[in-house]
């Protein structure tokens, strides 16, 4: 066991470490998780054995979830709206034509069974919202025309149905499904996956907005819980559980609620560390001696998909929407394939359903070729198209960007007997370019106006600027022990050297704003500034 949680710890750590030699170099850094996979994997270096294709897909699962709810829960609505029409025909026909081209070409030209040529191209018909995002974000890849914003929903949203063919097609190769089976199926996992990741994400809303937890983080953790019902609800339905998780991501992603920017932060993390799980276990799963088996079919249906089924399913999608050619060639070069691809051929070879081909090295060469060269040549395909738009910042296009703006905010608590109880707002005489922004009552947020009158026991929150220059001083913390002749003094009675100021005294679990005549008492700890 202490060998599997080092082991663990070190394949964190060397990902941490590949993230930053990836970005130098200008590698998409979940290539270098796979490629490392690869190296501790049976045919690496390391000859770790592992080939629990059940327990592989088990974990995947699990960590696809987090990527589609994270996708929608990081897509900011706004930005997106103008596109979303053009975003969801290519998450949605523009998968099926993508899925019909690949399967065709694969059973015309490299003489694939039929049906194992559909399911191959309905495992690689979506592009990968974890690569996608990725190489936006750390590119810092903002493109004209709210291209971005087009693939990161089209990329965070056609995974679903992806899902959705490559389950109907290995139903047909099993025998299980009738044509009313398979129209029943399809409604259902439309219908129930939309409708229950609708519900999900009202009900977390409105426990967020109505119930405070008793500790800090823990709607954090109600949040993640959500996310998992919100995939296993909908399965248990006969609904599509990853279209559920990623309606309930953006719903709950474009809404105000308390707390947000510190969940933003634990399930960027948290999906960062999916990304990671995944694409290692694929690559530990993969046997590198097997490629060169599959390296020609593989090599023509990459090459295929990437240079002919791809812009053929972009180009006739937008065609009626007369969009830009460069915009088309460059939603045709950014369909990289990714995790999602690698998961459902896992799900494929898992399935009773008999196949003669290969498929999981076939994807996952597929996935490696895209990756590989559509990923690394991404921006300087979008420089060469003239789409790259530098006057926005790509991350506006995310629900958890927040400007960096020049200001703070303070909080005061207004206890009896302080001045403002029974004034209103209007009439307290604050200092130059402070702003009186939200008074907390009860748990109640107000804003208020100029007519808002305080009451005792109100919190209320001041807005000022911050300085321009950095002209922030230094904080020391002094302990008040019972031999150093501060205790039972008043501040006004002790002198506490040139340039130094107490801004704060805790005591206990309770924290002081002190004045001249706050009496310091043993074991209080005395902040101090100085410049």
């Amino acid at each position: 066991m202490n060998g599997l949680i080092l082991l663990a710890a070190v394949v964190i750590l060397v990902c941490l470490l590949l993230n930053k030699i990836a970005a130098k170099m200008g590698l998409p850094m979940l290539l270098a998780f796979i490629l490392l996979g690869m190296l501790f994997g049976t045919d690496g270096l390391f000859k770790i054995p592992f080939d629990d294709f059940e327990l592989a897909e088990t974990i995947c699962s699990f960590a696809l979830i987090f990527i589609m709810f994270y996708g929608g829960f990081g897509t900011n609505w706004n930005a997106a709206r103008p596109v979303a029409v053009k975003a969801v025909l290519l998450s949605t026909l523009g998968v099926a034509l993508t899925a019909l081209a690949t399967g065709l070409f694969c059973f015309w030209v490299l003489h694939f069974a039929f049906w194992e040529s559909m399911l191959v191209g309905a495992v690689v018909s979506s592009t990968d919202a974890a690569s996608v995002f990725s190489i936006l974000r750390s590119k810092r890849l903002n493109l004209k025309d709210n291209t971005a914003s087009m693939l990161e929903v089209e990329s965070g949203s056609n995974d679903p149905c992806s899902y959705m063919l490559t389950v109907i097609i290995l139903s047909v190769m099993n025998g299980q499904s009738s044509g009313s089976a398979l129209f029943w199926m399809i409604a259902a996992q439309f219908v129930f996956g939309a409708l229950w990741g609708l519900l999900t994400a009202w009900v977390a809303g409105w426990v967020l907005d109505h119930v405070r937890f008793p500790t800090d983080g823990f709607d954090t953790i109600f949040v993640f819980s959500m996310a998992l019902i919100s995939y296993a609800g909908a399965n248990a339905l006969g609904g599509n559980g990853y279209l559920s998780a990623y309606v309930a991501g953006i719903l709950l992603g474009n809404r105000p609620f308390p707390h947000k920017k510190a969940m933003v932060h634990f399930f960027d993390g948290l999906t960062g560390l999916m990304q990671m799980l995944i694409f290692f276990l694929l690559g530990l799963l993969s046997f590198p001696s097997q490629l060169p088996k599959v390296a020609l079919s593989a090599l023509a249906i990459s090459l295929f998909l990437t240079f002919a089924a791809r812009p053929l399913a972009v180009f006739a999608v937008l065609l009626p929407f007369r969009c830009p050619l460069n915009q088309k060639l460059l939603v045709s070069w950014a369909g990289l394939r990714g995790a999602a691809s690698i998961v459902f051929a896992i799900v494929a070879t898992v399935h009773p359903a008999y196949m003669k081909q290969d498929v999981f090295h076939i994807v996952f060469f597929i996935v490696l070729f895209s990756i590989g060269l559509q990923g690394t040549l991404l921006a300087k395909v979008a420089r060469s198209l003239k789409t790259i738009d530098r006057n926005s910042d790509i991350l506006k296009t995310f629900s958890d960007y927040s400007e960096e703006l020049p200001i703070q905010f303070l909080s005061l608590s207004v206890q009896a007997p302080h001045p403002w109880i029974g004034h209103k707002v209007r009439e307290i005489e604050l200092l130059p370019k402070l702003l009186l922004v939200l008074v907390v009552r009860e748990g109640q947020r107000i804003v208020p106006t100029g007519e808002t009158l305080l009451q005792e026991g109100d919190e209320v929150v001041l807005s000022a600027l911050l300085p321009e220059n950095n002209t922030e001083g230094c904080l020391i913390e002094r302990t008040v022990e019972k031999e150093s002749g501060l205790c039972g003094k008043a501040l006004s009675e002790i002198r506490l050297g040139e340039n130094k100021l107490a801004v704060l005294v805790r005591r206990g679990g309770q924290v002081i704003l002190p004045d001249g005549n706050t009496v310091l008492q043993e074991g209080d700890v005395l902040v101090l500034s100085q410049p």
